[in-house]
């Protein structure tokens, strides 16, 4: 968890793009890169819809959240991929269920050794 949800663009975009997506999620919201979803959702547009990216995730502070979809949209735009829409889908924490069993806690990155 986090789910980063992709809609418009073609495989080998996201592909290409999800290392750095992870390695920018992972970091900005301090949790482990392993976590960081990725898929491509295949839709059929019914009207003129654009190129999306939905983040599925816990709340975080509001500038954590801007980060991300500034460092995405850069991600993308750096691929070809510009005017994406960016949009978070928030999850109450206390409503999330892995196994029908509630979620009890987050889990964070641990911090890197430090050594002197």
């Amino acid at each position: 968890m986090p789910f980063v949800r992709f809609t418009g663009f073609e495989k080998n975009v996201v592909e290409t793009a999800a290392p750095a997506i992870i390695e920018c999620i992972s970091g900005i919201a301090n949790i482990p890169e392993e976590i960081v979803k990725i898929e491509l959702l295949h839709v059929e547009k019914i009207t003129n819809s654009p190129r999306s990216v939905e983040i599925f995730m816990f709340p975080r502070e509001e500038e954590k959240h801007h980060a991300i979809a500034e460092n995405i949209n850069r991600i993308l735009e750096d691929l070809g991929c510009p005017h994406t829409h960016i949009f978070y889908v928030l999850l109450n924490p206390s409503l999330y269920y892995k196994e029908g069993q509630p979620l009890k806690r987050i889990p964070a990155k641990t911090p890197p050794e430090i050594r002197l």
